[in-house]
């Protein structure tokens, strides 16, 4: 009997090493490198870009309201992407870039729009509605982009589909929108699936051990990008465990007390 309370405990004592062993072994360092990269390389501010299927809210700004008003297309029903105007009078039309990049504006007829960061859309159409104006009207445009979305799939903690009104999303807000990765994620298999303006689909791997991803040009999302974290394989086959440390403390902790009335009987 108490050979076989021997052997028991041996078996719990192994399973718990083989436990600890393999999480302790996770590669889950970010940045490994980050004293071996050239920041400098880094020093340029994002802009996105407007694409086909974009959805812009664009206002037009003047000294007088009666001046800018031909240029504020207003919809007296307002849907949940409008803005209700300053004026209580209705809700700022927004507009949706078609295929070629182009937009259908009031007055000026069709703006292609498409490949222009907001401000250079902004200034582009100021260019087109100041010989309307008089010079005394100061005219100001704002564009906003108001469906920037992207998802974040596979091995996160929350995955799903993610929008923002910031215009500017890293690789690793988009992580950190998303839970952050598992612990049993790889961190060097991180794959973005992006579509052109022109329809082609492009396929990248980014790998944030590695600190140079700041460098990279697909550091910042373009919206609709979608990111795939690639799970390991232990994870896949378990999906109905949490990839939690907590849980293998709990497992481990009723062997142990398994092992412990086993060991008691026997004496």
């Amino acid at each position: 009997m108490k050979n076989n309370s021997s052997y028991v405990t041996l078996s719990l004592c192994v399973m718990l090493s083989l436990l600890t062993s393999c999480m302790s072994t996770k590669k889950v360092t970010y940045f490994e490198n980050k004293d071996e990269i050239n920041t400098a390389l880094s020093k340029t501010l994002y802009d996105a870009k407007i694409m086909p299927k974009d959805i812009l809210q664009i206002q037009v700004f003047t000294m007088t309201p009666e001046a800018a008003a031909p240029f504020n297309l207003m919809k007296l029903t307002g849907t949940s992407t409008s803005t209700t105007n300053t004026n209580g009078q209705g809700t700022i039309y927004d507009y949706l870039v078609d295929n070629d990049g182009n937009i259908e504006y009031p007055v000026l007829g069709t703006l292609h729009l498409g490949g222009m960061s907001k401000t250079e859309a902004e200034q582009f159409i100021k260019s087109k509605i100041q010989p309307y104006l008089a010079e005394s009207e100061n005219v100001v445009v704002h564009v906003a982009m108001m469906n920037y979305k992207y998802a974040v799939l596979g091995g996160v903690k929350t995955p799903g589909l993610y929008t923002t009104r910031n215009e500017k999303v890293s690789i690793l807000e988009a992580i950190a929108q998303a839970g952050d990765l598992t612990t049993f994620a790889y961190r060097d298999r991180i794959f973005l699936i992006r579509e052109g303006s022109d329809g082609q689909k492009e396929f990248h791997r980014l790998d944030i051990n590695d600190a140079n991803i700041i460098n990279s040009p697909y550091y910042y999302l373009q919206q609709n990008d979608v990111v795939y974290v690639e799970p390991r394989k232990i994870e896949a086959r378990n999906a109905f465990i949490s990839a939690n440390t907590s849980i293998w403390i709990s497992l481990a902790s009723a062997l142990m007390s398994v092992a412990t009335f086993i060991i008691a009987l026997s004496k």
